[in-house]
Order: structure tokens, then C-alpha cells, then sequence
């Protein structure tokens, strides 16, 4: 005997339909890719003439990051990697190099070592297994190549005061379909959160040497609020967003 399930049979949107909408924000700020991208011209110098560098903006969203960073890498070959369709034929229209690919084990469409740098702006926080990201990031990048991270801060100063007063910190979210329970109204789908320390041990323990953590403001900070935020950023640990230098061994 069979029955029919009055049950609905809708599947609710997963993961990758969340990403895959155009109304999800798929860039972070300019100035922080700007400090991003100097950051990583200081380290790369100048592009040699005969073999230009070759820099994988992974997670590259709309392009807006890599279109940021290439006029201060003159000479190098900024390539942009998502697996999001969507995002994929926005930053087509920005930069020249853009492909699909993931982070999983091979799903980068590189051969081991091939790159000089990787940016990472804006992504481990998404991911449900940021090991075999940066596994697979180290892979494709060459030894001594370049990896350029950055991520909310958990320990953000304000949100040391959110804590405090028992309200859920800035950043972090406990649903794709709402925001509970903290400031703001956007959600962006963030499942992973660090600290200054946090970082600085998961990325060594992954086979890279820190260079340097620096600090960067959030464009969201209220207005009155900003001057603050900035003064911030002279101690990484307080700032809003860490940025990660740090070479693969």
C-alpha cells in the first residue's frame, strides 16, 4: 500500500542557492582591497619581464577585488576563481581572466605550484571546510608564494562590547534567511569566525609561515563611529577586519 505526503516537497534553499542569487553581496570593501593589494605588490615586487607572476584572487566574486588590485601589480597576471555562475559572469565584465573552480581537494583548475600569490578576500568565513581550502590553496601555490587573507575580526572592539551586553557580535549570523539577535540587516552567509590568535594559528598549523597581521576598518561602522574604528586597526586584535600575509613552506 502506498501514501501520498501532504507534506510539501519544496526543498528550502541550500548553501549554494543562497550564493548562487544576485541579491547576495559578492565583494568587500575598496579600501580594504586597496590596502590588500599593496600589501601583496610590497612582497611580490616588480613583475619580471620574461615570467610575469601569476596571482589567483579565489573567491573572486564580482571582480571587483582583482580589478582593485591589478593596477598596483603592473605585469603580473591577476586571475579570478569562483564557483558561482552568477558571480563568475559579473566579473567577466572586470577582469580579463575569470574560471570556475572550488576549493576542495583538486578543484582548483591549477597544477600544483603554479601560482606566485593567492588572494583570499572576504572567504574563509563562508566555508564549511576552510582545512581543505587552504590544503588546496597551498597545493597551487608555489613554495615561498604569496597568500593575502582577510576576515572579520570576532574580536572587533565593538563586538567585545556586544558580548558584554549579551547581544550577538557583528558578523556572525545563525541563519541564511534572517538576521537574529545582532545589528545590521544584510545577511551574507557567514558560518566561520576568528580572532586575531585564531588565525594566526589555523593558517600556520596549515603549512604557511605569517608574515604579518594587520588590521582594516569596516565600511559598515556607523558614521559616527568610524574615527574609532580606524584608531582601531593600529592594533590588529581590536580592528574589524584582520588582513593575513603569509608564505606557503
Amino acid at each position: 500500500m502506498t501514501t501520498t505526503s501532504t507534506t510539501s516537497s519544496v526543498k528550502p534553499p541550500g548553501l549554494r542557492d543562497f550564493y548562487e542569487n544576485p541579491a547576495v553581496p559578492v565583494a568587500s570593501g575598496t579600501p580594504r582591497s586597496r590596502r590588500q593589494a599593496r600589501m601583496l605588490a610590497e612582497a611580490l615586487g616588480a613583475a619580471s619581464t620574461d615570467r610575469p607572476g601569476t596571482i589567483l584572487d579565489i573567491g573572486c566574486g564580482d571582480g571587483t577585488a582583482a580589478a582593485t588590485a591589478a593596477p598596483f601589480l603592473p605585469g603580473h597576471r591577476v586571475i579570478g576563481v569562483d564557483w558561482s555562475q552568477d558571480a563568475l559572469r559579473r566579473a567577466r565584465t572586470r577582469i580579463p581572466y575569470a574560471v570556475r573552480g572550488e576549493l576542495t581537494d583538486g578543484g582548483l583548475p591549477f597544477r600544483t605550484a603554479a601560482a606566485d600569490a593567492v588572494l583570499f578576500s572576504e572567504v574563509i568565513e563562508h566555508l564549511v571546510d576552510p582545512d581543505a581550502a587552504l590544503d588546496e590553496i597551498r597545493r597551487v601555490l608555489r613554495p615561498g608564494g604569496h597568500l593575502m587573507l582577510s576576515t572579520p575580526n570576532l574580536a572587533a572592539w565593538y563586538n567585545r562590547g556586544l558580548l558584554l551586553a549579551g547581544v550577538q557580535p557583528v558578523f556572525s549570523e545563525v541563519s541564511l534567511r534572517a538576521i537574529h539577535g545582532r545589528p545590521g540587516r544584510e545577511v551574507v552567509g557567514h558560518l566561520r569566525l576568528y580572532t586575531a590568535r585564531a588565525l594566526r594559528e589555523f593558517v600556520a598549523a596549515s603549512g604557511f609561515e605569517v608574515v604579518r597581521l594587520a588590521g582594516a576598518p569596516f565600511h559598515g561602522v556607523p558614521r559616527p563611529l568610524r574615527s574609532l574604528d580606524r584608531l582601531a586597526c593600529a592594533r590588529p586584535s581590536l580592528a574589524s577586519i584582520l588582513l593575513l600575509h603569509a608564505r606557503r613552506t
